[in-house]
């Protein structure tokens, strides 16, 4: 394992890293190809498109046009309230590791394809916006992931340079947007995507406790 070096911050991706969202994404999933009359994909199928892009996951499951992806997507927000908030929880470590970077004075941001709403409404009640000054969303129009685009907007808000910064993840395309950046990279493996496929993303890092990261910095 790569020795450790001091970073000054660290940029969390959210499904898969910091809550299990997956029990919610895939029920919300579920409802929205039902609703629109389209085949159920498998649970394997469904995880492998988390990270990306909701339109982009919808379209590349079932096979959509766009105008069958807007509906998708419109369907997906709607039914997300019943679903996705009641199915999450956070991962075991995450709650207590987050307050002792936050002591250490590190800083901390989200980057996340999820958008913003989506996110308030799963932080929020669950104590977790305290611990982040700042984050990226599928909100905000910049290029997703693995392209670096995310990272490198949070590196210029924070003001801070790419060797300041580890990136942590459970899916290839954070990996490989936080290699991209010239960040160096963590790869969570309780998440969505399998150790090998992490592996073969190359991390600096790979971990399946959330509390090494403590001294990954």
């Amino acid at each position: 394992m790569t020795a450790a070096k001091h970073k000054k911050a660290v940029i969390f991706d959210f499904d898969g890293t910091l809550c299990n969202t997956t029990p919610g994404i895939l029920d919300t999933m579920r409802k929205t190809f039902e609703v629109m009359g389209k085949a159920i994909p498998t649970a394997a199928e469904m995880r492998a498109t988390i990270g990306l892009p909701l339109a982009d996951a919808l379209r590349l499951l079932a096979h959509l046009d766009d105008e069958e992806t807007k509906l998708a997507a419109e369907t997906y927000r709607k039914w997300f309230p019943h679903y996705e908030p009641a199915g999450t929880t956070i991962y075991d470590g995450v709650t207590e590791t987050l307050a002792e970077l936050k002591r250490r004075g590190v800083r901390m941001a989200v980057c996340t394809s999820r958008d913003r709403q989506s996110l308030s409404l799963i932080m929020q009640p669950r104590g977790l916006r305290q611990f982040f000054e700042t984050e990226v969303t599928g909100s905000d129009n910049i290029k997703a992931k693995p392209l670096p685009d995310m990272v490198l907007a949070l590196l210029c808000r924070m003001q801070l340079s790419a060797d300041d910064v580890l990136v942590v993840g459970d899916t290839t395309f954070d990996i490989e947007m936080g290699n991209a950046a010239g960040c160096d990279t963590c790869a969570v493996t309780y998440g969505n995507h399998t150790p090998r496929q992490l592996r073969e993303a190359m991390p600096t890092y790979m971990t399946g406790n959330f509390r090494d990261l403590l001294t990954f910095i």
